[in-house]
């Protein structure tokens, strides 16, 4: 079903890069766009099969995110988070599932992870307040996933837990006002004293441990799958799928481009050529080795024994595809020549688009490398985004 997915989502592309301007102009996707993607299925490829979704895996998803990322970064970006928390919200209990998806089985939920909520214990669940920034896609969601310290009697915290809470208990805080990525709404959520029952709380412990609830209904082993080797991904993709757009849009650029001194064509220049090559190269690395992680670590999953050596190989080669990524957009716009600044050319919102994307804390190379070294040296890892 995924091959139909694909195929869905390349006869999308024209009609995508036609609107990247206008994402980004009104900062936000054009709902036109959400329900084109939608429409092929792509949005339910990481969703259970008990309420319809296909279960497709990983490799397939993060093809089709590079692809739609390859035509507007901002539609890339919330499609690939958005499409994400789909397998996220398979791991909370059956019962959270079904308040989302029971009744309407296309929700979507944003997320904003970092643990900015303060959450107290009441009967039967808890009571939640907090502002968080980021949450992509905000505007098309059912409801979100928040990060949350739960505190004890005296005020401590005792559990850093996610929580999904409905759209219609939330303020969406309109603030998304960014030199990139402009058309992903990535707006504040306020919550303010809500309750959250039981059911819809996952602890980060228990994700990071690969055991959860939503596994004894999910049983396929894409479930398995460590929540930060997946999340990670999900960020990553769409960055590799924006140097993709950067370099095709380039290659058409300079087919054309005559030199303003000279006369020359830009095509005929050696010092063109190698940058052609060098980010050509870069973007295929990135990518191979993005899917041959993935594809390692579901197999991993399948097997049972998912090592914290594959994932910090994954968390390693993640931020290294999100910096080979930025390595090529950087030498093809600095080869793009004056006229590729204006506004509304590809190459530029590409170029801001992908730095954008690269400050996110996913991509923080030194945080990723250095845990890496710390697996390498037999330092005891615990916790953090891995």
């Amino acid at each position: 079903m995924h091959d139909q997915v694909l195929d869905g989502i390349h006869e999308l592309l024209p009609t995508l890069r036609a609107r990247a301007q206008e994402a980004e102009d009104n900062r936000r996707v054009p709902d036109d766009s959400i329900k084109e993607i939608r429409e092929t299925g792509f949005f339910r490829m990481l969703q259970p099969s008990r309420y319809g979704g296909m279960e497709s895996g990983l490799v397939p998803f993060y093809s089709a995110v590079k692809l739609i990322a390859s035509a507007c970064g901002s539609t890339g970006w919330i499609s690939s988070v958005l499409g994400a928390h789909t397998w996220h919200l398979a791991n909370f209990p059956e019962q959270a599932q079904d308040d989302f998806w029971a009744k309407n089985p296309d929700a979507l939920l944003s997320s904003a992870y970092p643990p900015m909520g303060r959450a107290t214990a009441v009967k039967g669940g808890y009571l939640l307040s907090g502002t968080w920034g980021f949450s992509s896609g905000s505007a098309y969601s059912a409801g979100a996933i928040l990060g949350a310290l739960i505190l004890g009697e005296d005020g401590k915290p005792i559990d850093n837990v996610a929580m999904a809470v409905p759209a219609d208990e939330y303020i969406i805080e309109d603030v998304w006002h960014t030199v990139g990525l402009r058309g992903t709404g990535s707006n504040n959520i306020i919550v303010d004293n809500v309750f959250v029952p039981e059911h819809r709380v996952l602890s980060s412990a228990d994700s990071f441990r690969c055991v959860c609830p939503g596994q004894s209904i999910n049983s396929n082993p894409l479930y398995r799958v460590p929540l930060y080797s997946l999340m990670s991904s999900t960020i990553a993709a769409p960055l590799i799928g924006m140097a993709t757009g950067a370099y095709d849009a380039h290659v058409t650029h300079q087919k054309e481009r005559v030199r303003t001194y000279g006369g020359t064509k830009a095509k005929d220049d050696p010092f063109t050529k190698v940058r052609v090559a060098q980010a050509a190269s870069e973007i295929d690395a990135a990518w191979l080795q993005l899917t041959t992680n993935i594809s390692e670590i579901e197999a991993a999953a399948e097997s049972g024994t998912v090592t914290m050596s594959l994932r910090a190989k994954v968390r390693r080669d993640q931020v290294r595809a999100s910096e080979r990524a930025i390595y090529a957009i950087d030498r093809l716009f600095e080869n793009s020549g004056a006229s590729a600044i204006a506004t509304g050319t590809p190459i530029q919102r590409f170029w801001r688009d992908a730095h954008s994307a690269r400050v996110h804390v996913a991509n923080d190379p030194e945080a990723a490398l250095a845990m890496y070294g710390d697996q390498e040296f037999g330092v005891s890892i615990d916790g953090g985004m891995l």
